[in-house]
């Protein structure tokens, strides 16, 4: 099963409070609020999204490089989705 699934619950409450982050950014611009309150709320969902991501590549290591039942072309396979998305994250 994966971590993804495993941890559902947890990973969609993340991204239900990431929801709500967005959404108090774009209620702070409809309210015309002052720039450092956006732009503290956007740092805050930045903070959130690079929480999760850490979390997720984490779990996706365990998983799917270093977890001793695998075999080699599995850990292989692991390691190039990862390397495949650390390219595309620090694009």
């Amino acid at each position: 099963m994966s971590h993804t699934i495993q941890n559902k619950t947890k990973l969609l409450a993340r991204v239900r409070r990431m929801k709500g982050q967005v959404e108090a950014i774009e209620n702070a611009l409809l309210a015309e609020k002052p720039c450092d309150e956006v732009l503290n709320l956007t740092a805050s969902v930045r903070g959130a999204l690079s929480g999760l991501t850490a979390e997720l590549m984490e779990d996706h290591i365990r998983c799917h490089i270093i977890a001793p039942e695998l075999g080699e072309a599995e850990r292989q396979q692991g390691a190039n989705e990862l390397i495949d998305v650390i390219r595309s994250y620090l694009k």
